[in-house]
């Protein structure tokens, strides 16, 4: 019985023994098959659970004034993933999410509603709705470190600069203008997670080499905050519907500020009227009224007409047949200085009339009017100029002094910068330069000659006479600067009316465009002013502001006062210009 029984337990030893060495050879046959045969999908499975691609864009380049100062820069952001597979109540979950971050609530529950280890619950959101989402402490939601675009200095250079989107691309401006060149590359990178879903690796120094270009600007910061502070106060104490200041550098074509009121704040930009982003100095036309009329006067002097050439001006009232032409006051005759610094409409319909109207066209075409300057702005309006054989008799006089004849506010500085320049009309910079991620230069702008318009001789006349504008009896002696010889034209042009013909009685558009010192114009700038309510005429409206501007830019600048003579010898200087003409 002893024999019999130690022959069971051996038996069963030795089953035992099978049985281990069975299931061994069986792991180790599974073992193999995993390993071997079945490690490419089972680790591609791993992977989609715990590792997934996405699209990673390098931050966005900057833009800078000329001086290097931010005027659109990319900050550190946080956004919001999710876990949607460790999410168990994804209704509850969209609710709170949706409330603090003023999404679709149904369409954030059915994105957490997936099976998915990874989803985008929104980009870039503020730090406090960050803060408000950490306290609620939700399961399977998660904060990844990001960018966002922030404009620094808020209002300034606004309708210049534009603003990105949800996605960091340009929507307005030049943030839309050189998307391409600011948003940098694009790259489809793989990511890791945690086993909640959250991201543990970004390859930061691949990250960087995606990194946009930059943009220098020609702006000045400085000068395009004091036409905005001037343009602001102009605006509201003329109880206006807006306004426009631009500064330009006539020599090289250089824009130093556009500034426009109302303003908008492109970090908030979407509780503004969409009808404040664009820069209306390039995208919108207006009549500019009698700063035209320096052109009209550039055209008959190269035709051969002098500065004291006179003209009648019918003591007021000059019916072209059956339209009638009015001067504020009435003139007998009248020399083209005193046309021009008088601002007599009469006086300019006679030189429009003298020359032809072919001529005052061509001339016009060749200062810019009629065509885009190809500013590097989005939206450029070419005005409106029809062609010379298309004009009536009334058109050839009314065009002369800026009415039936639209142009865009960088237009019309663009040309009287011309007249500053000697005769040359420049092509408008708005851009300096790009540079790359790492601060090399990739491309450099330099000015541009378009086309010399009209002869320095004739250049020098014209500035005599928009030197007389801001002497005494001038229209725009409020331009006057103590210790500067100042060359501007006012403008006062009645609106014309919507859906129908004429002109309104009491909506205007005031103007005074000019340049200084007239030796050697350093600055050229336009002060554009819409329907203002309490006063209307440029030299009233306008010119105050061009002065501001102009005197707090050379205080800046460090242009020093040219004159050492009294004012009053100055100005009898200037008024001997015009001896022997007849009044």
């Amino acid at each position: 019985m002893s024999k019999d029984f130690n022959k069971g337990i051996r038996q069963r030893i030795i089953i035992v023994q099978i049985l281990i060495i069975a299931a061994i050879f069986l792991l180790g046959a599974k073992s193999f098959d995993i390993q071997i045969f079945k490690a490419k999908d089972l680790t591609k499975k791993a992977e989609n659970d715990y590792s997934r691609y996405i699209t990673v864009k390098g931050e966005r380049g900057q833009i800078f004034d000329r001086k290097m100062n931010k005027l659109a820069t990319s900050i550190d952001a946080i956004s919001i993933t999710a876990c949607p597979r460790k999410i168990d109540n994804p209704g509850t979950t969209a609710k709170k999410l949706s409330t603090i971050l003023n999404i679709d609530k149904k369409d954030l529950q059915q994105t957490l509603s997936t099976n998915n280890m990874f989803a985008w619950v929104k980009r870039r959101v503020s730090p406090d709705q960050a803060r408000q989402i950490k306290k609620l402490n939700l399961q399977g939601i998660y904060f990844e470190n990001d960018s966002k675009r922030f404009y620094p200095n808020k209002n300034l250079a606004a309708q210049i600069i534009g603003f990105t989107g949800n996605e960091n691309s340009g929507l307005e401006g030049l943030e839309f203008k050189y998307n391409s060149v600011l948003e940098g590359s694009a790259l489809k990178m793989r990511i890791k997670q945690d086993g909640n879903g959250g991201i543990l690796h970004l390859d930061k120094e691949q990250k960087t080499h995606l990194k946009g270009n930059s943009i220098v600007l020609t702006i000045d910061k400085k000068i395009q905050f004091l036409s905005e502070q001037t343009l602001k106060k102009t605006v509201k104490t003329h109880r206006a519907k807006s306004g426009m200041a631009l500064v330009m550098r006539p020599q090289t074509g250089e824009i130093l500020s556009i500034a426009h009121f109302p303003e908008f704040n492109p970090n908030n930009f979407k509780i503004y009227d969409n009808t404040l982003y664009r820069n209306r100095a390039v995208t919108d036309a207006f009549e500019p009224g009698s700063a035209m009329k320096v052109f009209t006067a550039a055209a008959a002097l190269e035709k051969g007409f002098a500065p004291k050439s006179i003209f009648f001006c019918e003591n007021g009232t000059y019916k072209i047949g059956s339209f009638t032409i009015h001067d504020t006051h009435p003139y007998a005759w009248l020399s083209m200085n005193q046309i021009i610094k008088l601002s007599s409409n009469i006086g300019s319909a006679k030189i429009a009339q003298t020359i032809g109207e072919k001529t005052l066209h061509n001339y016009l075409v060749d200062f810019g009017f009629g065509n885009k300057t190809k500013i590097a702005s989005p939206g450029e309006t070419s005005g409106r100029l029809i062609p010379h054989n298309k004009w009536s008799k009334i058109d050839t006089g009314a065009i002369s002094f800026g009415q039936g004849v639209s142009v865009s506010a960088i237009q019309l500085l663009n040309g009287i910068s011309a007249i500053a320049n000697s005769g040359k009309l420049m092509k408008p910079m708005l851009i300096k330069k790009v540079v790359s991620s790492n601060g090399e230069t990739l491309r450099t702008y330099k000015p541009q000659t378009i086309r010399r318009v009209i002869s320095e001789k004739s250049a020098l006349q014209v500035k005599n006479m928009m030197g007389l504008v801001v002497e005494d009896d001038g229209t725009g002696i409020k331009a006057a600067i103590k210790g500067y010889s100042i060359c501007g034209k006012t403008g006062t042009a009645q609106k014309a009316l919507k859906n129908q013909k004429g002109y309104s009685k009491n909506r205007y558009i005031s103007v005074f465009a000019g340049f200084a010192p007239k030796k050697n114009p350093e600055l050229a700038i336009l002060v554009v002013i819409d329907e203002p309510r309490n006063g209307y005429y440029g030299g009233d409206v306008a010119a105050p502001a061009f002065k501001t501007i102009m005197a707090e830019s050379f205080n800046y600048l460090n242009i020093a006062p040219e004159r050492t003579k009294p004012q009053k010898e100055a100005t009898t200087l200037i008024a001997s210009l015009t001896d022997g003409e007849k009044n």
